[in-house]
């Protein structure tokens, strides 16, 4: 059996090349909406396309980034699970620490937990204490800001542990559901709205 390799013609820059420029279009043909997923009526803005696009990928870290050196961010903060995808690569860009928000019961040392309500039910998120983020400019980092309840948690459980918010970071926000009045006390930021 012969592979052939056929190069893309809309190849990923080079190893240490950044996009010079946020393409928004780019970045919002890259967001697939499924209707009714996961309920009727519901409609899911799926990130997978732009997780398969290299080049759109690191155009999305870079203005992550971007926002947290602004902001003097000296951690990065991801929740789980996306927040990792898009926190660990904005955290190298900045030299700095990344840190986890578990769902309880993932983090095997001494953590710190915060209880939120879901639409229906309740949540809880849970962060190590050590290495301690007391005196740190945090950064939070997720795909999407919807109802803002994981991302409210999230800002409560860093600054219990002493750290401050510097903001949340969110490649998409839902207007419509008025996250972003919950999260009052800090600055958001959303490349993508909808």
């Amino acid at each position: 059996m012969t592979l052939v390799v056929r190069p893309c013609l809309d190849a990923a820059p080079a190893r240490g090349e950044h996009p010079a420029v946020f393409d928004e279009d780019r970045l919002r043909s890259l967001i697939r909406t499924i209707p009714d997923f996961p309920s009727p009526g519901v409609l899911f803005r799926d990130i997978t396309p732009l997780l398969h696009d290299p080049a759109a990928l690191r155009m999305t870290n870079d203005a992550l980034a971007a926002t947290a050196r602004n902001l003097g961010a000296t951690v990065v903060a991801g929740v789980e699970a996306r927040g990792f995808i898009f926190g660990v690569p904005v955290a190298e860009r900045l030299g700095a620490p990344f840190v986890p928000v578990r769902k309880p019961g993932k983090l095997p040392g001494e953590r710190a937990s915060v209880f939120y309500e879901l639409e229906y039910g309740e949540g809880s998120l849970e962060l190590h204490r050590d290495p301690s983020i007391a005196g740190q400019r945090v950064l939070i980092v997720d795909d999407l800001l919807a109802t803002g309840g994981t991302a409210a948690a999230a800002v409560r459980l860093i600054e219990e542990l002493g750290g401050t918010v510097a903001a949340c970071a969110f490649v998409i926000e839902l207007t419509a559901l008025g996250g972003r009045a919950r999260l009052a006390t800090v600055p958001v930021h959303a490349l993508l709205t909808y």
